[in-house]
């Protein structure tokens, strides 16, 4: 069953790679599943409006033993992943292109970042304060969040559509994919990006300013 969760998340991951992949454009896709409702208008009419998936509600605790939830990205676009502190594969390297986004953006309001643990039994807040305190973060427009396996692997692959696991077999312990995903200030996914491949780190880096223009209109 996990085994074709992840099929089905890369799948749709991969996809999501070949919208990520254009080099020139005005707007970003709202990208993920989707449905329609039937809307009636002012005259008794009806239409049929899309309906794009957006990440619900949560509730977690920070680096700092204090709740972070969805309110704390309210009117925010922000880029999430799913990391551990531990991993010593691709991790580090996901974290430290992700900084390089965050050190152009730390004193920009309308830009934060969200890393969730996937390691519910190791990283408790205070390890999470200690691996931001040895990245060089500081402050509150970098939120490390910890929570219940349930919690955290649920989200991870039904919203941010994002592969995580947690696997004897694997040298580690646990089985992740390296996508740093942009949401919107409606909580749209709009980009999907390989943290370890410089190339769409950079697209992410182009298509951040892209969102931020698209938000003031």
């Amino acid at each position: 069953m996990k085994s074709a969760r992840y099929i089905f998340s890369l799948s749709i991951l991969c996809t999501i790679l070949l919208f990520a992949a254009c080099k020139e454009r005005r707007t970003l896709p709202i990208l993920g599943p989707r449905d329609t409702k039937e809307v009636k208008n002012a005259d008794g009419t009806t239409r049929v409006d899309t309906v794009y998936k957006t990440i619900p509600a949560f509730s977690f605790l920070n680096q700092d033993s204090l709740p972070v939830t969805g309110d704390t990205f309210k009117n925010k676009i922000y880029i999430a992943d799913f990391f551990f502190t531990s991993c010593t594969t691709i991790c580090p390297t996901m974290h430290r292109n992700m900084k390089t986004i965050f050190d152009e953006y730390k004193d920009n309001p309308d830009v934060m970042f969200l890393s969730h643990t996937i390691d519910f039994k190791y990283d408790i807040p205070s390890k999470l304060k200690k691996y931001a305190t040895k990245l060089g973060v500081d402050g509150a427009r970098w939120q490390f969040a910890y929570g219940s396996k349930d919690s955290v692997y649920k989200i991870a692959e039904k919203d941010y559509l994002v592969a995580v696991m947690e696997d004897s077999t694997a040298k580690e312990n646990y089985v992740h994919q390296g996508w740093l995903v942009l949401i919107d200030k409606n909580k749209h996914i709009r980009g999907a990006y390989d943290g370890t491949n410089p190339e769409q780190v950079a697209q992410l880096k182009k298509d951040i300013p892209i969102l931020l223009a698209e938000e003031k209109k």
